[in-house]
């Protein structure tokens, strides 16, 4: 599928608010899908990773839903349900919950943490695609900038 390109003063002249909204909620969406055909939700992957001593930064001790909550809360998306979330990976033997209510990852679970993250690498292959590091990168460090710019303390 060709791509309408625009001349440099015009890309210059679009706001970048709407074409970052829009970017997002596009590449959100496909990865989305993506999860959905292998049977699983973002937020049950993030789940994992934030429970799995293999992954993230995280140190292997469970967490309350609340506390997963607030680890998550730049990335979650307001449909986001994460108690709704951990009652399918709890039905699924991926997690178990002790008598404070923290989760805690399986080894099934972490298996298939293991195994969904495998399919990433496709999905930023499709993404990715005709974009080059050097590009990605510079875009990248533009809106890092911008965010910057508007005092963004995430950056």
């Amino acid at each position: 599928m060709e791509i309408k390109e625009f001349s440099p003063e015009e890309v210059a002249a679009q706001p970048v608010a709407y074409w970052t909204g829009l970017a997002y909620e596009e590449i959100i969406g496909f990865i989305r899908a993506r999860q959905a055909e292998l049977g699983f939700t973002q937020p049950q992957y993030w789940m994992l990773r934030h429970l799995s001593r293999n992954d993230v930064s995280a140190d292997g001790r469970g967490m309350t839903v609340g506390e997963l909550v607030e680890v998550m809360k730049t990335y979650l998306r307001p449909e986001d349900d994460l108690a709704a979330e951990a009652a399918t990976l709890l039905e699924r033997g991926w997690v178990t919950r002790d008598d404070d209510g923290r989760l805690w990852i399986t080894e099934a679970g972490d298996a298939a943490r293991a195994d969904l993250k495998t399919h990433a690498p496709v999905w930023r292959d499709r993404i990715h695609e005709g974009v080059d590091d050097a590009d990605y990168a510079t875009t990248l460090n533009v809106l890092r900038r911008m965010m910057h710019n508007v005092g963004s303390p995430l950056v």
